[in-house]
């Protein structure tokens, strides 16, 4: 499974290291139908982890975070032209011009009310939360708020149910995934920087995430299975660490941007 954010030649600093350029963008998407993967939707790789569907022999799951401005347009045609479908998690605070906003720094971002376009080009959506905090840091009532209205919202303009979840920047824990399971959930994927697999948690569902510094052979090379571990697998004790860090830097400053 494969993680995308902005895919653009001049991105914002913060977005930067997470951007592919749309040049580069299309030779890893035909780097993907030349290894022989079958892209699939998300809900396609959720129904096979709980025994309610099969998958294709070697599929692959396109993923995009956030919601910037080129998903609608060249990155969605670039998709659709050559039929791979995909699934992309929208931050419903930063697509709105009123509400509660979101974390992430400005940025060129669509708008909420072009969600529905999106499934037009044969890309599932998906909730990423209103404001793209760390979930893992929020208390009970702040984390499903964060959960439940980004889902509303997204429901509103679609006028169907929202099944699926992107923790920002992965960041989870056991009681986070309690509480997407509780919002109505079906799934949730992080980040992991792992291969996923037949046996991953549907909701801690690992993926690996583009960088601005990968080419088309590390593509090639994940697509052979090759090049990064699979899941699942516990957290490091790092993972741990990092995350109590966190708590303790959230209780005190309060929210944070998860990036």
């Amino acid at each position: 499974m494969l993680l995308y954010h902005a895919v653009m030649d001049d991105p914002p600093a913060w977005i930067a290291e997470f951007t592919v350029r749309p040049q580069e963008f299309t030779a890893q998407l035909d780097a993907v139908g030349a290894c022989g993967r079958t892209p699939v939707p998300v809900g396609a790789l959720v129904a096979h982890l709980t025994g309610d569907g099969p998958l294709p022999d070697r599929p692959v799951v396109l993923t995009f975070d956030d919601g910037f401005a080129d998903l609608p347009g060249p990155t969605a045609e670039a998709l659709a032209g050559r039929s791979m479908p995909a699934t992309a998690y929208l931050t419903t605070g930063a697509l709105t011009r009123s509400g509660p906003g979101s974390l992430l720094p400005p940025g060129p971002m669509m708008s909420l009310e072009q969600a529905p376009l999106l499934e037009q080009y044969g890309v599932e959506v998906g909730g990423h939360t209103v404001t793209h905090a760390q979930l893992d840091t929020l208390s009970g009532a702040a984390l499903r708020s964060e959960l439940v209205d980004s889902r509303k919202a997204l429901e509103d303009v679609l006028g169907h149910g929202v099944s699926h979840l992107a923790y920002p920047h992965g960041y989870n824990s056991a009681r986070v995934r309690r509480a997407a399971r509780a919002a109505g959930y079906e799934s949730a994927v992080a980040v992991r920087h792992a291969l996923s697999s037949g046996r991953d948690e549907p909701y801690r569902i690992a993926r690996l995430i583009l960088r601005r510094s990968h080419t088309v052979r590390d593509v090639e090379r994940w697509m052979a299975g090759e090049g990064a571990r699979v899941a699942p697998f516990r957290d490091s004790l790092p993972t741990v660490g990092w995350r109590w860090y966190r708590r303790t830097r959230a209780a005190v400053q309060g929210p944070v941007f998860a990036g």
